[in-house]
């Protein structure tokens, strides 16, 4: 006999299509727990403004991070004006320890948002920048300050430079993977305009209303409201996710596969170039053509120094798209081929003396070397999933995310190393013959070594593969 069972299938309880989507349960000091972005019901529901929040104070203390890491690099053209009398050598060193000390600092940083939660290490960073931001006009202030405190000083800025990789690693735990790109893209796009903004500024904080002199503590003071404004959004707006745990196991696993010592020595050439550019644009303008180093506009002078991290920065979300179309690998030779032939350029084309065409190439350097951010970014992920020892030995996907996850921090702060030694480099090549020539055909020598590194080992294997549009 058959059994009519319809009506017990009608009254029994309907399980919605949400019934299995974690609730957010917000707990004490903004934190929440529950939090699975991958979840779709959560993340349309509630999950994507709270994101966005988050993502958009993020950008704005991170971008605050990239302005204290730069300042010292716009300080020091202005130094002589104030009455500092400092040698060439001294000059190169206080533009190059903020990014010495922030590389360093971005591997301990990676970690801090899983101990201390990531509203409350923005919080706690931000606070941080107010130490060199006050420090600095303290020690403009005096020509007689040593040089020994101005270096302290400007090594402390490197406070800045470590926000990047917490700010990075906070922002991860929010967004799913579909959308973590974009997300992220726009985090470090945001931090890179700092650079831009603080050259663009500083000029004008210290010579507004200074009578024809320079204000240099300005340098430092007008800042400071902007941090106590980040610290109070991140208190007031932002979140802690009990699920953002840290990966140092993680880390270290990926500390033992090659593959992040080929993309970290990369990503010297490619972030690297960009931030230790960044750091020396304001003085090679000023070595080369001092009638240039500043244009002065009514009660105020101009730097056309922070046009090169502008268009680095703005360069750097489309490069990872192309490099999504083409490939990482091929969007990251073509920078390499391109920043080895400007920089040439740039060589044949000093003794020519025009600064508008010795404007022009650099504006192009920072575009490449903006585009190749992008890309080496994006190859990242995807050599993990297919080419690192875990991939080659069975890992599942999980597993190689995880390790591309943690290497992204490490190759971020090895890195930022690329700050120190473009200016060293250009420091050595001063002393040892009294021109900057030396250094730049050093930097295309790297360039072309670089480029024969990405080739050998990710285009030559992918075309043997059949697979050169993957990574």
């Amino acid at each position: 006999m058959t059994v009519d069972r319809s009506a017990e299938i009608l009254d029994a309880p309907q399980v919605s299509a949400t019934a299995t989507t974690p609730v957010l349960e917000h707990r004490p000091g903004r934190w929440i727990a529950n939090w699975d972005a991958e979840d779709k019901g959560q993340w349309e529901n509630e999950g994507r403004s709270i994101a966005k929040r988050n993502l958009y104070w993020s950008i704005f203390a991170e971008f605050l991070g990239f302005v204290v890491w730069q300042l010292w690099s716009i300080v020091v053209v202005q130094l002589p004006a104030a009455g500092f009398k400092f040698d060439t050598n001294q000059i190169f060193w206080l533009i190059s320890m903020p990014s010495l000390v922030g590389a360093t600092l971005r591997i301990p940083y990676t970690f801090m948002v899983s101990r201390f939660g990531g509203r409350n290490w923005t919080i706690v960073s931000a606070l941080l920048l107010l130490i060199p931001s006050a420090g600095l006009a303290i020690c403009v202030s005096n020509p007689a300050t040593p040089f020994e405190a101005m270096l302290l000083v400007a090594a402390l800025a490197g406070f800045g430079g470590g926000n990047f990789a917490s700010s990075m690693a906070n922002i991860t735990f929010f967004y799913p993977a579909r959308e973590k790109g974009w997300a992220l893209g726009l985090n470090a796009a945001g931090g890179n305009l700092g650079a831009a903004v603080a050259q663009l500024v500083v000029p004008i904080a210290v010579t507004l209303l200074a009578a024809g002199t320079v204000n240099l503590p300005m340098a430092g003071l007008v800042w400071i409201p902007l941090i106590l404004i980040a610290a109070f959004g991140a208190w007031k707006y932002m979140n802690n996710l009990t699920s953002a745990k840290g990966d140092v196991a993680g880390s270290i696993a990926a500390l033992k596969e090659p593959h992040l010592w080929v993309m970290a020595f990369l990503y010297i050439g490619t972030f690297g170039s960009f931030i230790g550019f960044a750091g020396v644009f304001p003085k090679l303008i000023k070595d080369y053509f001092p009638s240039f180093s500043s244009f002065t506009v009514g009660a105020v002078a101009l730097s056309l120094a922070f046009l090169g991290p502008l268009v680095g920065s703005l360069a750097r979300p489309y490069g990872g798209r192309m490099a999504d179309r083409m490939g990482g690998a091929r969007m990251t030779v073509a920078s390499f081929a391109s920043m080895a032939v400007i920089t040439v350029a740039v060589i044949l084309t000093l003794p020519l003396k025009n600064f508008w065409l010795f404007l022009g190439l650099f504006l192009l350097l920072f575009v490449a070397s903006g585009f190749g951010n992008g890309a080496t970014y994006r190859m990242i992920p995807v050599i993990f999933a297919t080419s690192s020892r875990a991939a080659k030995s069975g890992a599942t996907p999980a597993e190689t995310q995880r390790l591309a996850s943690s290497s992204l921090g490490l190759i971020s702060a090895i890195g930022a190393y690329g700050g120190f030694l473009i200016p060293q480099v250009l420091n050595a090549s001063n002393a040892a013959s009294g021109s900057y020539t030396g250094a730049f055909y050093g930097f295309v020598g790297a360039y072309a070594l670089m480029l024969l590194v990405t080739w050998a080992c990710y285009i030559r294997p992918a075309q043997k593969r059949n697979m050169i549009g993957h990574i």
